[in-house]
Formats: structure tokens, C-alpha cells, sequence
């Protein structure tokens, strides 16, 4: 979760947590596919794992390009068959790698010559024979996720495909190569079952099975290569449906019966319709069979009609947003007003709150735990920090095993980027305009400006870093406005960058001390590589540094915070009991109880 294109910090020793995830044909069937499955590559990054993700072409385009090859070629040869529809998954992996940049997720996309991926064989049924995986490591002090194209790596004499369900066998040799924890194939079913569940209705699932079981009772759904290989190097293989929080494990275990496992759609309120609410919307509506959708708070409801979706409704009345006694309450409202008392009084009636409401939080962080706790729902609130970046979920993490020192972070988007526009010599007022207009600023931006925006998220990371309860207000801020032309033409003729820089840090007789400052970097600091909407943080810890960075603004960054936590929520649902599920647990799922101390 480091920047790119900076010197790096020195990081803790501690072991680098892998999974491949592999997405296949059966779950890509369109571009908008891969928006599905970046999703499910975030909800492992905020688990604290980097991820290498293997990709199949889109479906029905191998059978496409290899149609064509022989209708042009006619008895063409095998290698200039291979060299053509190794193009599918090229393009599948250009395009998970888009889908990756929209949600702010850093992400680098590999081809095998880039990571000495080697294979011999037959051109259309070749193995995988090595790869530079010291090469491929190297490249997560950067990014969070690898994406790779499947199904092909380079021969003797030019690449060579691994015959049908190849990718599977791509994704078990990287776990192997790269010392991954596992190897979870996202299928379009959620595991392996006895008998075809689209022919037998009473099918089981399988909990998990031994190799040599799953080869026979697997009829093609995980490539036999695969299997054969992931026994011979003891690679646990996970088969799973998108989003799911169980899989079958192929393993050497006994074979275990799964029970079924069935959910109705939880009923969502959504409060706020704009760029954060709408491409919640967009989530949700993408998951009809996990999901149903009341109508949309705003004020307006005949503006947003306006281009909306059609299966989208609107009302201005909170009575019928929240009619119905919904599973799940989403506050992308904002301010302090509505989006406040809202927030309590579902807690109260019995919902789930997902918000991203920094001021709300960072003032009733106390209070809206306590409802949470005293109903039995949860609160989640991973967005209000970072957009996109979780900076929230690797602070539990790293707290929760060690002592952290100290947090430094650029946490506003708006600042960052007015910032930037100030360093080229743009005035103020024009470079908040600028901001506005690109969609970085609201149309009051006094709290970004001013800090108040980014003291609120100190107050709340105050929390999770270190236990103690630190109201805004007595977070120290200094104000953009507060910059002089002097000062600015200063730091510019110096080289140096201006950031709004959030630190809390803890003293020596064991205070905590909290402020939000316009800092002037030197190029080569970790946080002056971020550039507009971008976020990062800098964790210190006894035994070194760790960076978080990433977008932390814009509908899409946000959004997929926010979706994340209501699809942790849909599948506590599904799956109260974690036994089943192999997923890491994600560290905002139990808040870790605090020993909470208030500072006066």
C-alpha cells in the first residue's frame, strides 16, 4: 500500500499476506462485469491482503478467437493460433485493470513477459514452468493488486496457451510461485457439489473435499491441470461465487457436506442522492438478487429523476425512505442537520447504519456505538477516512498487533488538490473554482478549507489509533486562507509542496496530541507524491513505517467503501457463524473494544 513513484519508507518485518483470486469467463460475461469483481478484489484489500488477480477473456471470446483464426487461417498453425486468442485475456486484464483505477484501488497489470512467466508444451495445452517471482513481489511495495492475464505464458519460441480452463492453472501456480495463503476461484457457483445443481435439485455443497475427490465430482468446473498441480504443491484451492463469505475447500482433508445456505434480499434505505449516493445506487441495483431498494431521500425528486434509472425511485419525505422497517440504512446525506438525528433513530428502530459522515461520527462516536451495541445492529463507517483507501481498516490491523507511534496523513482531496493548483501559481479563489468544477468540491468548501473536514477524521482515527475520545474542536487547524502570497512564492522558488497534513501522535507521558497544518514537503516525502483527489497515510510503529495511499475522493472511491460495508453486512446475514468462510476478517467488522480514555 505504498505510493508509487516515491522513495519508499522502511516497512515492518512482518509477513506479506498473498491471495490469487482468479475471475473467470463464467463471472465476466460483459464490460460491466469487472466492476463486480474489483469489488471483490477491494474487499481483500481492506482485509489487509495484497492480492494477485488472474483473469480469463470475456466470455464467449476464446470460442470467438479461435473461430476466426481458423476461418482465416484454415489449418493454420497451432503457435499463431496460440499467439491470437492469448488476446483475449490480454484485454480481459486491461480492463480489470481500468475497473481497479475508477475505484481508486492501486493496481499495476502484468503481462508474462513482464514477470518472467515461462511454460513449455504443446502450443494450445502447454505447463507452466517458472516465473520471476522475486520480480512480481517487488512490484506490491507499490500497489495493493497485481493483475494478470491467465491461460498463457511465454514458450521457447512464443506464447503458448494451457489448454481450456487454463486459468485455473495459471492462478494455482502463482499461489505456489508467490507463497500465497491460498488460491480462491470465483466461479459462477458458490462451491463444488455433489451433482450439477442446474440438473439435480438436490445437489449438496461441499464444504471442502481432498484433490483426488474433487477431480472426479468437479466435472470440469476447476481444469484438471489445475488440480493435479495444486496437489502436487499443496495449494489450498477455494471455489466461491462473488461476494460470498464461504467456499469449498479443495484441500487434503476428509470430504465435508456443506448445508445450504439461502438468503431473501435485505431492504435498503439509501438517504442522499449525490455523487457517494448515486454510485451506491448503481452497487446495489447491480445485486438485485441480494438487495431490494426503497425510495431515495433528496430534496428534489424530480431532478434526480432525470437520467436516473429507471428502477430507481425518489422521495422527499423520510417516512417513505425508511419505510418498511429496512435491513439497512445508507447516510450519504452529509452535514450535522438531518443526516445527524437520522442516524440515531434508525440505530433506535432496528437497522443497520453504513455512513460516510465524518462530522456525525467524529461528534456521536460514543452515542451511535452505544445504539448499535444496545440493538444489536452494526455501524459501519470504513468511507469517512480515506474515500477509498483504507486507512481506517489498516490502522485496527497494525494497532491490533503493535504499538503505533504515530499517524500523519493527507486526508482531504479538496486541500490536496487546491494545493496543487496553488503550487503552479493559480490563486485561490480560481483554484477552488477549479476544484468545484471537476466535482473535488463541494459548494461550500469552508470545512476542507478551513480543516475542519480533515479534523473530524482525526478525531475519529484518534479513536482507532489509540483509544481516546478527542472532540474536533480541540484538534489545532490551520486554514488554506490562512496562506499568504508571500509564503506561497516562497515554498515555490524552494521546490518544495505544499499538503494539509492530519497528525495525531502520542507523548511521553502519554497524552495524545492531534493537529491539522498546511506542511511545505520536501519532492522526495512520501505524502508529496499525492496529487488531486489523493489520500494516503503514514503509519509509524516501533519497528518502522507503513504507507497507505490511494483516491480518497469522488463518487466511485467512496462508493466502493461504502458498498463494501454493506456487503459485510449482507454476508453476516447469510453467514452469521465465520466457521465456513476462509476470508480474513475484516478488522471493522468487530470494532476492537477500546479501552477509551477522554482527554479534557
Amino acid at each position: 500500500m505504498a505510493l508509487p513513484d516515491q522513495p519508499q519508507p522502511e516497512l515492518p518485518k512482518r509477513p506479506l499476506k498473498l491471495c490469487v483470486l482468479k475471475f473467470g469467463s463464467s463471472v465476466l460475461f460483459t464490460p460491466d462485469d469487472y466492476a463486480r469483481a474489483a469489488h471483490e478484489i477491494y474487499r481483500h484489500v481492506r482485509a489487509g491482503e495484497k492480492v494477485v488477480a488472474v483473469v480469463s477473456a470475456l466470455d464467449g471470446e476464446t470460442d470467438a478467437l479461435f473461430g476466426v483464426g481458423n476461418d482465416v487461417g484454415q489449418g493454420c498453425s497451432d503457435a499463431l493460433l496460440a499467439r491470437l486468442v492469448r488476446c483475449g485475456e490480454l484485454k480481459s486484464a486491461a480492463l480489470m485493470g481500468l475497473a481497479l483505477e475508477r475505484s481508486g484501488i492501486p493496481s499495476a497489470v502484468l503481462d508474462p513477459h513482464e514477470m518472467g512467466l515461462r511454460a513449455e508444451g504443446e502450443a494450445l495445452d502447454a505447463n507452466l514452468t517458472g516465473l520471476d517471482a522475486g520480480r512480481v513481489l517487488a512490484r506490491f511495495g507499490a500497489v495493493d493488486v497485481i493483475v494478470a492475464p491467465g491461460f498463457f505464458g511465454d514458450g521457447a519460441d512464443g506464447p503458448v496457451t494451457l489448454g481450456r480452463g487454463g486459468t485455473d492453472l495459471t492462478a494455482v501456480e502463482f499461489a505456489h510461485w508467490l507463497g500465497a495463503d491460498r488460491v480462491r476461484l470465483i466461479k459462477d457457483v458458490d462451491g463444488v457439489y455433489t451433482d450439477d445443481p442446474a440438473k439435480v435439485a438436490n445437489a449438496k455443497r461441499l464444504d471442502q473435499l481432498d484433490y483426488d475427490e474433487a477431480a472426479k465430482v468437479s466435472r470440469g468446473l476447476v481444469q484438471d491441470k489445475a488440480i493435479t498441480r495444486a496437489k502436487e504443491q499443496s495449494v489450498v484451492i477455494e471455489v466461491a461465487a462473488l461476494g460470498r463469505p464461504y467456499a469449498t475447500r479443495i484441500a487434503a482433508v476428509e470430504k465435508r457436506a456443506g448445508g445450504g445456505v439461502a438468503a431473501k434480499p435485505l431492504k435498503v434505505a439509501v438517504l442522499g442522492h449525490g455523487a457517494v449516493g448515486a454510485g451506491v445506487c448503481a452497487h446495489l441495483l447491480a445485486h438485485p438478487g441480494r438487495f431490494s431498494l426503497n425510495p431515495v431521500l433528496v430534496r428534489d425528486p424530480d431532478q434526480h429523476r432525470v437520467g436516473a434509472p429507471v428502477a430507481l425511485q425518489f422521495t422527499a419525505d423520510p417516512a417513505e425512505a425508511l419505510a418498511g422497517d429496512p435491513d439497512i440504512v445508507v447516510e450519504t446525506i452529509g452535514g450535522t442537520g438531518l443526516a445527524r438525528s437520522l442516524s440515531q433513530s434508525v440505530l433506535r428502530e432496528g437497522a443497520h447504519l453504513v455512513t460516510a459522515n465524518k462530522a456525525v461520527m467524529a461528534l456521536d462516536f460514543d452515542r451511535l456505538h452505544q445504539l448499535a451495541q444496545e440493538n444489536g445492529r452494526s455501524l459501519r463507517y470504513s468511507a469517512t477516512i480515506g474515500g477509498g483507501v483504507p486507512i481506517l481498516e489498516i490502522v485496527d490491523l497494525l494497532a491490533a498487533e503493535d504499538t503505533l507511534l504515530s499517524v500523519e496523513g493527507v486526508l482531504n482531496g479538496t486541500c490536496n488538490f487546491v494545493l496543487g493548483q496553488l503550487g503552479l501559481g493559480v490563486p485561490l479563489a480560481e483554484a477552488v473554482a477549479e476544484a468545484q468544477r471537476l466535482g473535488f468540491a463541494e459548494a461550500d468548501p469552508s470545512a476542507d478549507i478551513d480543516g475542519y473536514d480533515a479534523a473530524d477524521k482525526l478525531a475519529i482515527l484518534v479513536r482507532h489509533a489509540f483509544g481516546v475520545a478527542l472532540h474536533p474542536d480541540q484538534i489545532s487547524r490551520e486554514s488554506l486562507s490562512d496562506l499568504s502570497a508571500d509564503r506561497i512564492a516562497a515554498v515555490n522558488e524552494q521546490g518544495l509542496v505544499f499538503k494539509q497534513v492530519a497528525r495525531c501522535a502520542t507523548t511521553h507521558d502519554g497524552r495524545v496530541e492531534a493537529k491539522v497544518e498546511i506542511q511545505a514537503l520536501a519532492p522526495d516525502h512520501p505524502l508529496a507524491g499525492l496529487v488531486n483527489e489523493g489520500n494516503g497515510a503514514l503509519l509509524n510503529l516501533p519497528g518502522g513505517q507503513l504507507g497507505v495511499f490511494g483516491k480518497g475522493a469522488g463518487r466511485w472511491p467512496t462508493a466502493e467503501a461504502v458498498f463494501a460495508d454493506i456487503m459485510d453486512i449482507q454476508r453476516d446475514t447469510v453467514l452469521p457463524a465465520k466457521a465456513a468462510s476462509h476470508m480474513p476478517e475484516n478488522p471493522l467488522s468487530h470494532i476492537r473494544r477500546m479501552s477509551t480514555r477522554t482527554v479534557a
